[in-house]
């Protein structure tokens, strides 16, 4: 099966190519603006680094946020034009899981992992996942200052760890970890059933107004 994935949800813009249950091509740029410009560019880079053809592909993923509104339009929209184009389903995964299950299992140990993405207006959005990356909690949006965290040794991961009020010494922060295609794609591999495909694409994960939803059981 070969999966073409998509992030544009946060500081990053990325693109991956999965074949065969193993990364083919993947392109990750950081970047605060410009992801528009950015990712079909990208995307048509790593379908020719890889060699495979838009009409080889099988499933398309994407992240569904919580991330910044424009950037994860930008993702959301790319994903189902393609997928219209080639009559393929979509799988949608959260920021917050694409950055929890970065985090290696040597390197988790048997701490919880807390993902944690800069909000903006002194909040952010977070979701506990335990050693085994299940997840302990929905994603939610709060203030920075007021984030309960998990007893016990615990790895932070995100552009927005560093925001989390340092008073406890059982805490790491994992730096500089960003939503990464290729983990949106080793994800949506894992959930995908060819024998029963969504029916309709994935909806934008909103966690602010009056559009806040909970995402759909995996």
């Amino acid at each position: 099966m070969k999966i073409l994935a998509l992030d544009t949800a946060t500081s990053a813009c990325s693109a991956a190519l999965m074949g065969d249950g193993a990364i083919i091509a993947s392109a990750l740029v950081a970047m605060r603006r410009g992801h528009a410009e950015a990712l079909l560019p990208m995307v048509d880079a790593v379908m020719a680094e890889a060699g495979i053809a838009y009409g080889a592909l099988d499933l398309i993923a994407t992240t569904v946020g919580p991330g910044a509104f424009t950037g994860l339009r930008v993702g959301l929209a790319a994903a189902r034009g393609l997928a219209l184009a080639g009559g393929l389903p979509i799988v949608g995964v959260t920021t917050l899981e694409a950055l929890a299950h970065a985090v290696g299992a040597d390197q988790r140990g048997k701490r919880p992992v807390v993902a944690v993405i800069n909000a903006r207006r002194d909040e952010v959005y977070y979701q506990p996942f335990d050693a085994a990356l299940m997840p302990l909690g929905p994603p939610l949006v709060g203030a920075a200052e007021a984030i309960v965290l998990p007893e016990g040794p615990v790895l932070l991961v995100g552009d927005g760890a560093t925001l989390l009020p340092a008073d406890r010494n059982d805490t790491e922060i994992i730096p500089g970890l960003l939503p990464d295609a290729a983990v949106v794609a080793a994800l949506a591999a894992a959930r995908f059933d060819p024998a029963a495909p969504p029916e309709t694409p994935p909806e934008p994960l909103y966690l602010r107004g009056s559009g806040a939803r909970e995402p759909a059981s995996p």
